[in-house]
Protein backbone atom coordinates (compact mmCIF):
# COMPACT_ATOMS: atom_id res chain seq x y z
CA UNK A 1 0.00 0.00 0.00
CA UNK A 2 1.06 3.53 -0.81
CA UNK A 3 2.26 5.94 1.68
CA UNK A 4 0.09 8.48 2.62
CA UNK A 5 1.28 11.92 3.22
CA UNK A 6 -1.25 14.08 4.82
CA UNK A 7 -0.89 17.95 3.72
CA UNK A 8 -2.02 21.21 5.86
CA UNK A 9 -2.72 24.09 3.22
CA UNK A 10 -2.76 21.45 0.69
CA UNK A 11 -4.99 23.27 -1.52
CA UNK A 12 -2.12 26.68 -1.84
CA UNK A 13 -0.21 27.26 -5.01
CA UNK A 14 2.64 25.11 -2.98
CA UNK A 15 0.87 22.66 -1.89
CA UNK A 16 -1.33 21.69 -4.78
CA UNK A 17 1.82 21.61 -7.10
CA UNK A 18 3.52 19.52 -4.15
CA UNK A 19 0.39 17.32 -4.21
CA UNK A 20 1.00 16.64 -7.98
CA UNK A 21 4.67 15.65 -7.51
CA UNK A 22 3.73 13.07 -4.07
CA UNK A 23 1.05 10.95 -6.37
CA UNK A 24 3.94 10.43 -9.19
CA UNK A 25 6.30 9.51 -6.30
CA UNK A 26 3.74 6.75 -5.57
CA UNK A 27 2.72 7.99 -2.50
CA UNK A 28 -1.18 8.78 -1.60
CA UNK A 29 -1.96 12.47 -0.53
CA UNK A 30 -5.00 13.58 2.04
CA UNK A 31 -5.45 16.96 2.38
CA UNK A 32 -7.06 18.82 5.31
CA UNK A 33 -9.83 21.12 4.49
CA UNK A 34 -12.61 23.68 6.06
CA UNK A 35 -15.12 22.49 3.43
CA UNK A 36 -16.40 19.19 2.50
CA UNK A 37 -15.15 18.13 -0.36
CA UNK A 38 -15.28 14.93 -2.54
CA UNK A 39 -12.26 12.28 -2.64
CA UNK A 40 -10.76 11.83 -5.93
CA UNK A 41 -8.72 8.20 -6.91
CA UNK A 42 -5.66 9.80 -5.32
CA UNK A 43 -6.79 12.90 -2.52
CA UNK A 44 -8.19 12.07 0.64
CA UNK A 45 -9.69 15.44 2.50
CA UNK A 46 -10.50 15.51 5.46
CA UNK A 47 -12.45 18.35 7.50
CA UNK A 48 -11.07 20.53 10.46
CA UNK A 49 -11.85 23.57 11.90
CA UNK A 50 -8.96 25.71 13.75
CA UNK A 51 -11.09 28.46 14.33
CA UNK A 52 -13.13 25.47 16.78
CA UNK A 53 -9.86 23.07 17.64
CA UNK A 54 -11.53 20.65 15.23
CA UNK A 55 -9.45 18.04 13.33
CA UNK A 56 -10.85 14.86 11.78
CA UNK A 57 -8.43 12.61 13.86
CA UNK A 58 -8.32 9.79 11.29
CA UNK A 59 -6.50 12.28 9.38
CA UNK A 60 -3.96 12.07 11.46
CA UNK A 61 -3.95 8.28 11.91
CA UNK A 62 -3.92 7.29 8.59
CA UNK A 63 -1.19 9.59 8.09
CA UNK A 64 2.92 7.95 7.39
CA UNK A 65 4.32 11.64 7.15
CA UNK A 66 2.78 14.90 7.54
CA UNK A 67 3.69 18.05 5.68
CA UNK A 68 2.47 21.38 7.11
CA UNK A 69 2.14 24.33 4.53
CA UNK A 70 -0.90 26.29 6.28
CA UNK A 71 -0.45 29.66 6.87
CA UNK A 72 -1.57 33.34 6.27
CA UNK A 73 -0.17 35.31 3.18
CA UNK A 74 2.82 37.80 4.92
CA UNK A 75 2.27 40.25 2.81
CA UNK A 76 -1.43 40.16 1.86
CA UNK A 77 -3.00 43.07 4.29
CA UNK A 78 -1.53 45.43 6.21
CA UNK A 79 0.13 44.46 9.70
CA UNK A 80 -2.23 45.54 12.77
CA UNK A 81 -2.05 43.56 15.54
CA UNK A 82 -5.16 41.66 15.37
CA UNK A 83 -3.36 40.68 11.61
CA UNK A 84 -0.27 39.86 13.12
CA UNK A 85 -2.34 37.25 15.36
CA UNK A 86 -3.51 35.87 12.65
CA UNK A 87 -0.54 35.25 10.79
CA UNK A 88 1.25 33.33 13.81
CA UNK A 89 -1.62 31.32 14.90
CA UNK A 90 -2.69 30.15 10.73
CA UNK A 91 1.10 28.69 11.61
CA UNK A 92 0.87 27.49 14.62
CA UNK A 93 -2.71 26.43 15.76
CA UNK A 94 -2.51 23.50 13.37
CA UNK A 95 0.43 22.23 14.81
CA UNK A 96 -0.85 22.18 18.41
CA UNK A 97 -3.91 20.17 16.93
CA UNK A 98 -1.94 17.91 15.18
CA UNK A 99 0.21 17.32 18.26
CA UNK A 100 -2.70 16.68 20.80
CA UNK A 101 -3.92 14.23 18.24
CA UNK A 102 -0.57 12.34 17.74
CA UNK A 103 0.20 12.46 21.53
CA UNK A 104 -3.46 11.14 22.31
CA UNK A 105 -2.84 8.00 20.24
CA UNK A 106 0.77 7.48 20.75
CA UNK A 107 0.93 7.86 17.09
CA UNK A 108 4.69 8.08 15.73
CA UNK A 109 4.74 9.33 12.12
CA UNK A 110 7.68 8.32 10.14
CA UNK A 111 8.59 12.38 9.55
CA UNK A 112 6.58 15.97 10.67
CA UNK A 113 7.54 18.54 8.27
CA UNK A 114 6.42 22.10 8.54
CA UNK A 115 7.32 25.01 6.29
CA UNK A 116 8.94 28.11 8.02
CA UNK A 117 10.76 31.14 6.29
CA UNK A 118 13.96 33.18 5.88
CA UNK A 119 12.26 35.84 7.58
CA UNK A 120 13.69 33.77 10.49
CA UNK A 121 16.82 35.87 9.57
CA UNK A 122 14.88 39.25 10.17
CA UNK A 123 13.71 41.90 7.71
CA UNK A 124 17.33 43.44 7.18
CA UNK A 125 19.55 44.35 4.12
CA UNK A 126 23.14 43.07 4.52
CA UNK A 127 26.05 41.37 2.28
CA UNK A 128 25.86 39.03 5.11
CA UNK A 129 25.36 35.41 3.79
CA UNK A 130 22.62 33.39 6.78
CA UNK A 131 23.03 29.71 7.40
CA UNK A 132 20.57 27.99 9.40
CA UNK A 133 23.23 28.83 12.45
CA UNK A 134 22.58 32.11 11.89
CA UNK A 135 20.45 33.13 14.99
CA UNK A 136 16.97 34.48 14.83
CA UNK A 137 15.81 38.18 14.34
CA UNK A 138 13.83 39.66 17.23
CA UNK A 139 11.44 41.72 14.58
CA UNK A 140 8.01 40.87 13.99
CA UNK A 141 8.74 38.24 10.96
CA UNK A 142 11.97 36.92 12.77
CA UNK A 143 9.57 36.20 16.12
CA UNK A 144 7.01 34.82 14.33
CA UNK A 145 9.32 32.01 12.29
CA UNK A 146 10.52 31.28 15.66
CA UNK A 147 7.70 30.78 17.05
CA UNK A 148 6.23 28.83 14.18
CA UNK A 149 9.56 26.81 14.63
CA UNK A 150 9.09 26.16 18.29
CA UNK A 151 5.67 24.49 17.52
CA UNK A 152 7.14 21.82 15.58
CA UNK A 153 9.60 21.01 17.78
CA UNK A 154 6.70 20.06 19.95
CA UNK A 155 6.13 17.31 17.28
CA UNK A 156 9.92 16.51 17.77
CA UNK A 157 9.73 16.09 21.12
CA UNK A 158 7.62 13.20 20.48
CA UNK A 159 10.22 10.81 19.14
CA UNK A 160 9.37 11.81 15.57
CA UNK A 161 11.89 12.97 12.54
CA UNK A 162 11.74 16.77 12.46
CA UNK A 163 12.16 18.82 9.60
CA UNK A 164 11.80 22.79 8.89
CA UNK A 165 11.95 24.13 5.29
CA UNK A 166 12.94 27.61 5.46
CA UNK A 167 11.64 29.03 2.38
CA UNK A 168 12.32 32.48 0.27
CA UNK A 169 10.43 33.68 -2.54
CA UNK A 170 8.80 30.73 -4.65
CA UNK A 171 8.87 31.16 -8.23
CA UNK A 172 5.82 29.86 -10.56
CA UNK A 173 3.86 29.35 -13.54
CA UNK A 174 1.08 32.50 -12.68
CA UNK A 175 1.85 31.41 -9.12
CA UNK A 176 3.24 32.93 -6.02
CA UNK A 177 5.01 35.92 -6.38
CA UNK A 178 4.85 36.41 -9.66
CA UNK A 179 1.32 36.59 -9.87
CA UNK A 180 1.13 39.62 -7.79
CA UNK A 181 4.10 40.86 -10.06
CA UNK A 182 2.86 39.84 -13.64
CA UNK A 183 0.05 41.97 -14.24
CA UNK A 184 2.13 45.34 -13.75
CA UNK A 185 5.48 44.40 -15.60
CA UNK A 186 3.40 42.93 -18.33
CA UNK A 187 1.66 46.31 -19.13
CA UNK A 188 4.79 47.93 -19.29
CA UNK A 189 4.96 49.47 -15.58
CA UNK A 190 7.70 47.20 -14.02
CA UNK A 191 9.22 49.72 -11.19
CA UNK A 192 12.10 48.96 -8.62
CA UNK A 193 10.89 49.23 -5.17
CA UNK A 194 12.78 51.39 -2.75
CA UNK A 195 16.36 51.70 -3.54
CA UNK A 196 16.52 48.43 -4.80
CA UNK A 197 19.37 46.58 -3.53
CA UNK A 198 17.84 44.35 -1.06
CA UNK A 199 18.20 40.84 -1.54
CA UNK A 200 15.68 38.55 -2.86
CA UNK A 201 16.18 34.87 -1.60
CA UNK A 202 14.07 33.16 -4.31
CA UNK A 203 13.28 29.47 -5.27
CA UNK A 204 11.71 28.08 -8.40
CA UNK A 205 8.32 26.00 -7.25
CA UNK A 206 10.16 22.68 -8.43
CA UNK A 207 12.79 22.59 -6.66
CA UNK A 208 11.10 23.68 -3.42
CA UNK A 209 9.06 20.32 -4.34
CA UNK A 210 11.81 18.07 -4.49
CA UNK A 211 13.33 19.21 -1.16
CA UNK A 212 9.77 18.07 0.22
CA UNK A 213 10.38 15.01 -1.24
CA UNK A 214 14.04 14.77 -0.35
CA UNK A 215 13.03 15.04 3.02
CA UNK A 216 10.19 12.34 2.98
CA UNK A 217 12.88 9.86 1.16
CA UNK A 218 16.03 10.48 3.18
CA UNK A 219 15.48 9.71 6.59
CA UNK A 220 18.87 11.44 7.74
CA UNK A 221 17.08 14.92 7.10
CA UNK A 222 16.60 16.27 9.98
CA UNK A 223 16.39 19.89 11.73
CA UNK A 224 16.34 23.50 9.60
CA UNK A 225 17.36 23.72 6.23
CA UNK A 226 17.41 26.58 3.65
CA UNK A 227 15.53 26.02 0.70
CA UNK A 228 17.02 29.49 -1.55
CA UNK A 229 19.16 30.11 -4.25
CA UNK A 230 22.14 31.72 -3.00
CA UNK A 231 23.21 34.45 -5.83
CA UNK A 232 23.23 38.53 -6.50
CA UNK A 233 19.37 38.82 -7.06
CA UNK A 234 18.20 41.88 -5.65
CA UNK A 235 15.04 43.73 -6.27
CA UNK A 236 17.07 45.88 -8.96
CA UNK A 237 18.07 42.46 -10.52
CA UNK A 238 14.88 40.94 -10.92
CA UNK A 239 12.42 43.82 -11.87
CA UNK A 240 15.27 44.81 -15.26
CA UNK A 241 15.01 40.74 -15.58
CA UNK A 242 11.84 40.25 -15.25
CA UNK A 243 10.93 43.60 -17.90
CA UNK A 244 13.47 42.36 -20.02
CA UNK A 245 11.10 39.40 -20.81
CA UNK A 246 8.45 41.59 -21.34
CA UNK A 247 10.37 43.55 -24.22
CA UNK A 248 11.16 46.44 -21.99
CA UNK A 249 13.86 48.06 -19.93
CA UNK A 250 12.43 49.60 -16.74
CA UNK A 251 11.67 53.01 -17.35
CA UNK A 252 9.18 53.96 -14.41
CA UNK A 253 11.54 56.26 -11.72
CA UNK A 254 12.24 53.75 -8.56
CA UNK A 255 9.17 53.54 -5.77
CA UNK A 256 10.71 55.76 -2.63
CA UNK A 257 10.82 54.26 0.44
CA UNK A 258 8.39 56.85 2.18
CA UNK A 259 5.44 55.83 -0.37
CA UNK A 260 5.73 52.50 0.60
CA UNK A 261 5.92 52.53 4.15
CA UNK A 262 2.95 55.27 3.84
CA UNK A 263 0.87 52.43 1.81
CA UNK A 264 1.63 49.33 3.20
CA UNK A 265 2.85 50.33 7.09
CA UNK A 266 4.93 48.33 9.04
CA UNK A 267 4.21 45.54 6.52
CA UNK A 268 6.71 47.26 4.20
CA UNK A 269 10.06 46.13 5.95
CA UNK A 270 9.30 42.79 4.26
CA UNK A 271 9.56 44.64 0.77
CA UNK A 272 12.49 46.83 1.24
CA UNK A 273 14.48 44.95 2.76
CA UNK A 274 16.16 41.41 2.25
CA UNK A 275 18.75 38.78 3.18
CA UNK A 276 21.36 36.45 1.15
CA UNK A 277 20.58 32.88 2.46
CA UNK A 278 22.95 30.01 2.35
CA UNK A 279 21.73 26.83 1.01
CA UNK A 280 24.57 24.86 1.26
CA UNK A 281 23.49 22.41 4.01
CA UNK A 282 20.73 20.98 1.82
CA UNK A 283 23.39 20.70 -1.50
CA UNK A 284 25.08 18.83 1.32
CA UNK A 285 22.73 16.09 1.45
CA UNK A 286 23.49 15.50 -2.08
CA UNK A 287 20.07 17.40 -3.61
CA UNK A 288 21.20 20.27 -5.96
CA UNK A 289 18.54 22.44 -7.48
CA UNK A 290 17.51 22.33 -11.48
CA UNK A 291 17.00 26.20 -11.35
CA UNK A 292 19.76 28.16 -9.95
CA UNK A 293 19.71 30.69 -12.59
CA UNK A 294 17.28 33.53 -12.23
CA UNK A 295 16.72 33.94 -15.77
CA UNK A 296 16.14 29.97 -16.54
CA UNK A 297 13.74 30.13 -13.97
CA UNK A 298 11.72 33.07 -14.80
CA UNK A 299 11.63 31.47 -18.36
CA UNK A 300 10.33 28.23 -16.94
CA UNK A 301 8.04 30.63 -15.22
CA UNK A 302 6.26 32.99 -17.67
CA UNK A 303 4.69 32.12 -21.12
Amino acid sequence: MAKNVLLTGGSGFIGTYLTHVLIENGFSVSVLSRSDRNNTDFITYYKWDLDHNYIDENAILNANFIIHLAGEGIVEKRWTEKRKKAILDSRTKPIELIYSVLQKHNKLLKAFISASAVGIYGAVTSDEICTEETLPANDFLGTTCQIWEDAAAKIESLGIRTVKVRTGIVLGRNEGFLKKLKPSFKLGFGAILGNGNQYLPWIHIEDLCTVYLKAIQDEQINGNYNATVLDNTTNIVLSKTLANFYGYSIWLPKVPDFVLKLILGEMSVAVLNGQRVSSEKIKKASLNFQFDDLETALSRCIS
